[in-house]
């Protein structure tokens, strides 16, 4: 099962007669073993990883990475309030980490006053929440193990006197 959930991470719609193929097995074991896997709660979500920065269009939204120290609760930890801050619509991803902060989110907004407005008025004043430290994204180089190409700037030409 390890070797399918392998193929199926590097990329999702590789078929399951092709994962037979290369694990020389039958497609209908390699059918039932993905529901099984799906059933299980161990594949959750299958996802495209998409180059926005080719997109032609006007919206885009904005990313942050935010770091953010928090006072555990007793007999909860970090649970507790990990579940309340990623319930919020606006955080995509949420990590426990180790050092010096201890949950690492990823928040999306349309805008970065949206992201803003969400430290400000909804992550900062959460009663555990001791600080936090946002960085915006810029740009993205790769994703998910896949190099993003960029658009081709203007090519300049070289004067020389």
């Amino acid at each position: 099962m390890e070797e399918i959930l392998e193929i199926l991470e590097k990329d999702a719609r590789t078929s399951p007669e092709d994962i037979a193929k290369m694990l020389k097995k039958k497609p209908q074991d390699v059918r039932i073993a993905i529901k099984r896997l799906e059933k299980d709660g161990v594949i959750l979500k299958y996802k495209a990883v998409i180059n926005k920065g080719l997109l032609k269009s006007e919206e885009f939204s904005v990313r942050a990475i935010i770091e953010v120290k928090i006072t555990p609760q007793k007999d909860v930890g970090f649970d507790r309030i990990a579940e309340r801050i990623y319930s919020f619509p606006e955080v995509a991803s949420c990590y426990l980490l180790s050092g010096t902060y201890d949950l690492l989110l990823v928040v999306e907004g349309k805008n970065i006053q949206m992201v803003a407005n969400f430290v400000a008025e909804k992550l900062s004043c959460l009663e555990n929440v001791r600080g936090t430290a946002t960085h915006f994204m810029l740009k993205k180089y790769k994703e998910d193990g896949v190099i993003l190409k960029h658009k081709e700037a203007n090519k300049r030409i070289a004067i020389s006197y």
